[in-house]
């Protein structure tokens, strides 16, 4: 698979993502596939998760935290098994109703033809922040949070 194949690959991915067709988005990935993200003891969905169990674990306790309000893949980079995306995304915490946006930056491995590893790059702080207001009383719920 070349480069272009490969950035075709992972935008075909995000759209599955946004259409909510998780059976076909997990069809893009091995079944050995590494799933790397900031650690949080905050966070339900922070870590790495392993196979593509893990991946379904992973968006399960992230769709189970929050919602996406906006979810932006604004830059895609290809160069051999190597695709790099940039985006911005706003989230809503479920328990809270606090909202907040954060910028990313993912890391895709092809190994023939699928995704092998995938690791994300956020500011932790942010998500954590957003939650855990909600656990104070006196945190105002309908504040917003900017990164």
């Amino acid at each position: 698979m070349d480069s272009n194949e490969a950035k075709q690959l992972v935008m075909n991915g995000y759209k599955l993502y946004q259409d909510k067709k998780m059976d076909e988005l997990l069809a893009l990935y091995h079944d050995d596939v590494e799933w790397v993200g900031p650690d949080s003891d905050f966070l339900p969905f922070a870590g790495t998760f392993h196979g593509k169990t893990g991946v379904v674990q992973f968006f399960t306790k992230l769709n189970q935290s929050q919602e996406a309000l906006k979810f932006e893949p604004q830059q895609f980079i290809a160069d051999g098994d190597k695709v790099v995306v940039m985006g911005t995304a706003t989230w809503q915490v479920r328990a809270n109703g606090q909202t907040y946006e954060n910028p990313w930056v993912h890391i895709f491995t092809i190994r023939d033809g699928k995704v092998a590893r995938f690791e994300q790059f956020y500011n932790a702080a942010v998500p954590e922040t957003a939650i855990r207001s909600g656990q104070n009383a006196s945190a105002s719920q309908d504040a917003s949070l900017r990164h």
